[in-house]
């Protein structure tokens, strides 16, 4: 087979001159495995420095995983590219429901969309090509009344469509792209890439393509297996029926969990926002693409004045709508989090901004003229609201927040940077750095910036002791208090984890349920289902490739501050406390040797 059959075909497409056009998987990127890895390969090679982010020059990729869309268990991953204008570095996010299957299904593996349209347009896809409709129509409608105005328009509901709303209209530095309710691409800002080319949405019917369907007896055999590690898992039950917001008791209890903007850790009432009580209110259990887990789910709340549904949030929204926020009002976290998935914005960097604000006003900080008439104490559902609204139409404070905490702490002054909680401009998700260690190290060497999930270093309180002194040498790797190991657990995190958004596979089976850090279960998986015969060293070397790439793109594209360091509210002066600024730098340089870089932290050139 040569890569076009491995791999499917690039859809060019310039909106400056209103032409689209297929072309080979190039063989060059091969090595790259596709989805993340080929993204950051085709940035690498093809946009300059100096490029701004929301200039047409910017290139938006969207690009399945190897095993997108095929019969692989969870292959559901679309991976999104290009510069960020939240963070001046390496915009990226991933997103699942269908949307990357019915592309695959029209035999495409990636997307690569530059210029900029000369009026709204929306991209359709089929299995004939690709053409541009008229989008004029849809211009400040949200995300979810796109969706169904393009269906309608169509007659067609099973159109899987990837769509930007107001906050991504508006270049909110921190939009979102949506597909359906309850699929987000939310960190870094794709979404105000998309508005900043006049592009409303992508517009995907299923074509008749089979990618590695599994049909041989080896290859159902290895697919049937894979399901049944899945459904064996402890933890499988639990993550069906409640989903990631029923976790939220855990991060609490395990004293992990970041409030009021860092400033406490942890919350007293948790019960009042455990997930797990939503499971009364489920009217309706979904999922993604050949997924068992089904994790999704739509509400009908308790106590609302709407007969409307709402979509469950997942683990990260809860927190940061929520304790992040001093809100501990279940129902108004769901409903802000429906918000912000209507109007197309990232729940994480939204309530950052609104919990920085809230920091800033308790601490006297906040000019009275950006105040105005909100009143910005904890937890004031009404006050959230009123700010994710003022963001998107560009107004009061709201104008300021929008362009991200770091940024909004330079036009503040006066000592709010002190309190903007980001790495790299990128605002921090639910885990409090100062109490687990791992991922404190995880969010300093993020390529896109302070995020778990980017690096979804789980295995530093998942796996065993046993199992951690048979990979680390020593049981302290998995200690959350400890420094020991923690270089090597963060290489093992971010190198496994760029690999699952490189194969297009989701990373609740793999990392949450499976604790699949090692990929014994994937690699049988791709060689009985592809025919392809790759070793998890193959899988590891192509991920460490894609991590310096990832590493020396930020590097030449970055114009602030990209050191590898967390904010220094969370370096702590008493040496009692493990996260001191000499034990920071002991865990990053072992990080650093580990993945063979310098004492900088600067990869060598690929070859």
């Amino acid at each position: 087979m040569n890569s076009a059959e491995y791999f499917g075909q690039l859809l060019n497409v310039n909106l400056s001159s209103s032409q689209c056009a297929l072309s080979a998987f190039p063989e060059a990127a091969v090595d790259y495995i596709g989805g993340r890895g080929f993204n950051i390969w085709y940035l690498y090679h093809h946009l300059p420095a100096k490029t701004d982010p929301l200039a047409p020059e910017n290139i938006l990729l969207l690009s399945c995983g190897l095993l997108t869309g095929s019969s692989a268990p969870a292959s559901a991953r679309l991976h999104i590219n290009a510069l960020s204008p939240l963070t001046g570095i390496l915009g990226s996010s991933n997103i699942g429901g269908y949307a990357g299957a019915w592309l695959r299904s029209c035999n495409i593996a990636s997307i690569i969309i530059t210029g900029k349209s000369q009026k709204p347009v929306y991209l359709y896809i089929d299995s004939n090509g690709a053409r541009f409709e008229d989008a004029s129509h849809l211009l400040e409608r949200d995300a979810f009344e796109t969706q169904d105005m393009i269906k309608h328009s169509h007659k067609n509901k099973k159109l899987k469509i990837l769509a930007i709303g107001p906050g991504g209209e508006s270049k909110i530095r921190f939009a979102a792209i949506m597909s359906g309710r309850d699929h987000a691409a939310g960190r870094t800002g794709m979404g105000s890439v998309m508005g900043s080319k006049n592009l409303k949405a992508i517009v995907i019917s299923r074509g008749s393509h089979k990618h590695f369907p599994a049909v041989t007896p080896l290859q159902k055999g290895a697919v049937k297996a894979y399901v049944s590690e899945i459904r064996k898992s402890s933890e499988f039950n639990f993550f069906s029926k409640y989903g990631g917001a029923g976790y939220v008791k855990w991060a609490n209890d395990f004293g992990i969990m970041g409030s009021k903007n860092y400033s406490e850790i942890g919350v007293k009432h948790i019960e009042k926002i455990d997930g797990r009580q939503l499971d009364k209110n489920i009217v309706r259990s979904s999922g993604c693409f050949r997924c068992p887990v089904q994790c999704k789910a739509d509400l009908q709340l308790d106590g609302m004045d709407t007969d409307e549904f709402f979509t469950r949030p997942e683990f990260e929204p809860v927190i940061n709508l929520g304790p992040k926020c001093g809100l501990d009002d279940l129902n108004q976290i769901i409903k802000l989090d429906n918000l912000c998935g209507r109007l197309g914005i990232d729940t994480t960097s939204t309530a950052s901004v609104i919990a920085f604000a809230m920091d800033l006003f308790e601490k006297k900080i906040l000019p009275a003229y950006l105040i105005g008439d909100l009143d910005l104490s904890w937890g004031n559902a009404a006050t959230m609201e009123k700010l994710i609204y003022q963001m998107v139409e560009g107004k009061g404070l709201g104008k300021i927040l929008c362009l991200g905490v770091r940024k909004a702490a330079e036009i503040i002054g006066n000592g709010a940077s002190q309190h903007a909680v980001h790495v790299k401009g990128l605002e921090l998700t639910a885990y409090h750095p100062m109490a687990i260690m791992g991922t404190a190290l995880g969010y300093a060497v993020s390529s896109r910036g302070g995020d778990y999930n980017n690096v979804y270093a789980s295995l530093e309180y998942s796996w065993s002791e046993t199992k951690a002194e048979e990979e680390f040498g020593t049981r302290e790797a998995v200690n959350i208090k400890s420094i020991l190991a923690k270089g090597k657990v963060i290489k093992k995190a971010v190198t496994t984890n760029i690999i699952v958004d490189s194969l297009g596979i989701c990373k609740v089976p793999v990392l949450s349920l499976l604790k699949s850090f090692n990929l014994e279960n994937e690699v049988r998986l791709i060689n009985g289902l592809t025919g392809l015969n790759v070793s998890n060293i193959n899988l590891f070397e192509a991920g460490e490739k894609i991590a310096a790439l990832e590493k020396l793109f930020n590097i030449r594209h970055a114009k602030d501050d990209i050191e590898d360091k967390l904010p220094q509210m969370f370096i702590n002066q008493d040496r009692n406390q493990k996260l001191i600024q000499q034990n920071f730098e002991t865990m990053l340089q072992e990080y650093y040797n580990a993945m063979g870089w310098d004492e900088k932290g600067i990869p060598p050139e690929p070859a």
